[in-house]
């Protein structure tokens, strides 16, 4: 496991921990239809993505031709 797979399911478990404690202590109601959802299916993406490697934004930015990796031996680093 690489450190950036941690670093996705770390950020995606607090995401998702947020979204828990918050409902629980009555500050946000996930019963209803809100932007909460919304935070909760990154927080997801993120979580399983450092699993499955699979990454709906990844997918997307390969689509739109941006490069995976920045190579410092192509004058990429600054």
């Amino acid at each position: 496991m690489t450190v950036n797979r941690i670093v996705r399911i770390v950020a995606g478990f607090f995401i998702m921990l947020s979204l828990a404690l918050a409902h629980f202590n009555g500050q946000a109601d996930l019963s209803k239809l809100s932007w909460m959802w919304f935070t909760l299916f990154v927080g997801f993406n993120l979580f399983q993505s450092g699993f499955t490697t699979f990454c709906p934004m990844d997918t997307i930015l390969k689509k739109l031709g941006v490069p995976e990796t920045n190579s410092c031996s192509t004058g990429g680093c600054s």
